[in-house]
């Protein structure tokens, strides 16, 4: 059994798909103080160090434990973006993507008594289609407040779906977490079965 250093439904739903024993257990830490000490990095840096930072946390609390911490950012136009912190930041979130390629950055990291054993990143391309002010506010009024905690401002696996006409990159990644390569090294590492 894996310890996964989040609160996140759909890395747990993930996991619990994949058949992949675990616990959840969040992870305390400062992102944004993370976020500022590698300001200039690049965002799957920053996805990475974060998937870090979770794990490593969680893994102090619990020795001997296996801990999966993950992240996920998104970049569009050479900004980047947290989660909205309101519906009104949504809507200008979404203004500001339409039209444009949104880059989803989804990192995940495994710690054991401390120390990363594994981390990796993966990047998603998502194409926005242009969005009308209605439709934005058509779309926030059936997906608001369940986006409030989605980069993006997006459920792939709902209505967020509608949001995009060319996706590339796996759906895993999509969903905030690169799961095949998590499996990949669970298995390298003896937690799963080949």
């Amino acid at each position: 059994m894996i310890v996964l250093a989040s609160q996140s439904a759909s890395r747990r739903a993930m996991l619990e798909a994949a058949a992949i024993p675990f616990r959840a257990q969040p992870a305390h830490v400062d992102e944004r103080a993370i976020e500022a000490g590698l300001a200039g990095a690049a965002p799957a840096a920053i996805a990475l160090e974060l998937a870090k930072a979770k794990a490593l946390a969680v893994s102090a609390e619990t020795p001997g434990e296996l801990v999966l911490g993950s992240d996920s950012l998104v970049e569009c136009g050479g900004r980047r973006f947290d989660k909205p912190g309101s519906r009104e930041a949504a809507a200008e979130h979404l203004r500001f993507f339409s039209g444009k390629v949104m880059n989803l950055h989804s990192a995940a990291a495994l710690a054991r008594d401390g120390e990363i054993v594994w981390a990796e990143d993966a990047v998603a391309s998502l194409h926005v289609i242009t969005m009308s002010d209605a439709f934005i506010d058509h779309y926030l009024d059936a997906e608001w407040p369940e986006v409030a905690g989605c980069v993006g401002v997006f459920r792939i696996e709902a209505r967020g779906v509608q949001l995009f006409d060319v996706i590339e990159g796996d759906y895993f990644t999509i969903l905030g977490m690169p799961l095949l390569k998590v499996q990949a090294a669970l298995r390298r590492l003896g937690e799963i079965e080949q």
